[in-house]
C-alpha cells in the first residue's frame, strides 16, 4: 500500500509498504477515505517530540471503510464507514468507564511506534484499528469522510477545552491560537451558549474563520487582553482556551483570564516549567487545567453536531491533497503557506 513514512525531524516521505494485517481477534482493517495532517504530528516532524521509529506511518485522523474483521468483532462488517478517534481504547477498564478514554489501559495512539511497539497511522491506503469495536464509531449517513475525521481529534479537542475551561450561558471565553483546534474551541464555545467568543491570532485567513463562525477575532499584536478588559468592565474573560502549546501562549492566557476563572491547555507542551508561577495562579484565584481530550467519549455528542450541518466546517481544510503530496502538505502546514489552515489527504 501507499503511506507515508516518518524519515527523521523535518522529513516524511511517500512511498509503498506491506499492506496491515489482523494481528488480534478484536481488529478490523479500515480502507481510509479521507486522513489529516495534524498539529501534533508537526510536532513530530519539528522535534519537539522525540522517540518516534523512523519508518513509522504518521496520522492519527481518520475516516474510511471496514474491509476486513477479525472473528472476535461483533459490531462491525466490511462496507461500514466509520470514524476513528486518535487513541484506541477499550471501553471496559476503570477509565473508559469513567470517559477518560484517552487514558484507556489497554489505548494506544495511532502513528505513535517507538523501539519496534505500537501502531500506525491512517496516512495511508490502509490502518489496523485495534479493539475495533470500542474504538470506531459509525458515520452518519450523507457526512463526508473529511468532515467526520474531525470529530476523532480536533473538534473533540476544542469541546475539550472549552467544557474544561468552563463555556456555558453567560460566559465570556477567548481562544488563544485560531489553529483547527482553537477554531473548533470557538464552535464549541458557542455551542455551549458562550455570550461571546474572542479568538485571538495572527494570520488573517485563521480570524477570519473564526469570524465566520461567530467570533470577534483580535490580532494578537493589537493588545487583545485590553480589548477583552474593555468589554468586560475590565474583569477578563472568564474561560480562556490555549490551543498553542508554547510559553508565549500560555502566558497570554493568563493575561486574559479575569480572577477566579479557569484556563484549560489544550495545546501540547513540550517545555519543562510552566509559564505561570504557583503564586501568580494563587493570587488570582486561578483554575489551570490540562489534558488530552478523550475523542471517543465525546465524539456521540458531536457527530450529530457535524450532521447537523450548522457549520460548514469543510472550510477548515484549505489544501485537499493525493497521499502523493503528502511530504508538500506537512511543509505547507509547517510553515503556513498559501493560507494554509488545515490538510487533508486523499489516498
Amino acid at each position: 500500500m501507499q503511506a507515508l513514512l516518518f524519515d527523521a525531524v523535518g522529513r516524511v516521505r511517500h512511498t509503498t509498504v506491506p499492506d496491515p494485517a489482523l494481528a488480534d481477534p478484536g481488529d478490523v482493517l479500515v480502507r481510509v477515505e479521507a486522513a489529516a495532517i495534524c498539529g501534533s504530528d508537526l510536532h513530530i516532524y519539528n522535534g519537539l517530540e522525540t522517540g518516534l521509529d523512523a519508518g513509522t506511518v504518521m496520522g492519527h485522523e481518520f475516516a474510511g471503510e471496514v474491509v476486513e474483521v477479525g472473528q472476535g468483532v461483533t459490531g462491525w462488517q466490511p462496507g461500514d464507514r466509520v470514524v476513528s478517534p486518535f487513541t484506541t481504547s477499550c471501553g471496559a477498564c476503570f477509565y473508559c468507564r469513567a470517559g477518560l478514554t484517552s487514558r484507556c489501559e489497554r489505548g494506544e495512539l495511532f502513528g505513535w511506534v517507538e523501539k519496534g511497539k505500537g501502531l500506525h497511522g491512517a496516512q495511508a491506503d490502509l490502518v489496523r484499528v485495534p479493539l475495533a469495536d470500542a474504538t470506531l464509531v459509525r458515520v452518519p449517513e450523507g457526512v463526508p469522510a473529511e468532515t467526520a475525521l474531525l470529530a476523532g481529534d480536533v473538534l473533540a479537542t476544542g469541546w475539550f477545552g472549552a467544557t474544561s475551561a468552563g463555556a456555558g450561558p453567560g460566559a465570556v471565553v477567548a481562544v488563544v491560537g485560531c489553529g483547527p483546534v482553537g477554531l473548533m474551541a470557538v464552535i464549541a464555545a458557542r455551542e455551549l451558549g458562550a455570550e461571546v467568543v474572542f479568538a485571538l491570532d495572527a494570520l488573517p485567513e485563521r480570524l477570519a474563520l473564526a469570524e465566520r463562525w461567530g467570533a470577534v477575532g483580535l490580532n494578537v499584536r493589537d493588545d487583545p487582553a485590553a480589548r477583552v478588559r474593555d468589554a468586560t468592565e475590565g474583569r477578563g474573560a472568564d474561560a480562556v482556551v490555549e490551543a498553542v502549546g508554547s510559553p508565549q501562549a500560555t502566558r497570554q492566557a493568563f493575561d486574559l483570564v479575569r480572577p477566579g476563572g479557569t484556563i484549560a491547555a489544550v495545546g501540547v507542551h513540550t517545555e519543562s516549567n510552566l509559564a505561570i508561577a504557583p503564586g501568580e495562579i494563587y493570587a488570582r484565584n486561578l483554575t489551570y487545567r490540562a489534558g488530552r481530550a478523550s475523542a471517543r467519549d465525546a465524539m456521540p455528542r458531536l457527530l450529530p453536531l457535524l450532521e447537523s450541518g450548522r457549520y460548514d466546517l469543510g472550510a477548515l481544510f484549505s489544501h485537499r491533497l493525493p497521499l502523493s503530496e503528502g511530504p508538500r502538505g506537512y511543509d505547507l502546514f509547517n510553515r503556513k503557506l498559501e493560507g494554509c489552515t488545515k490538510v487533508v489527504l486523499a489516498p
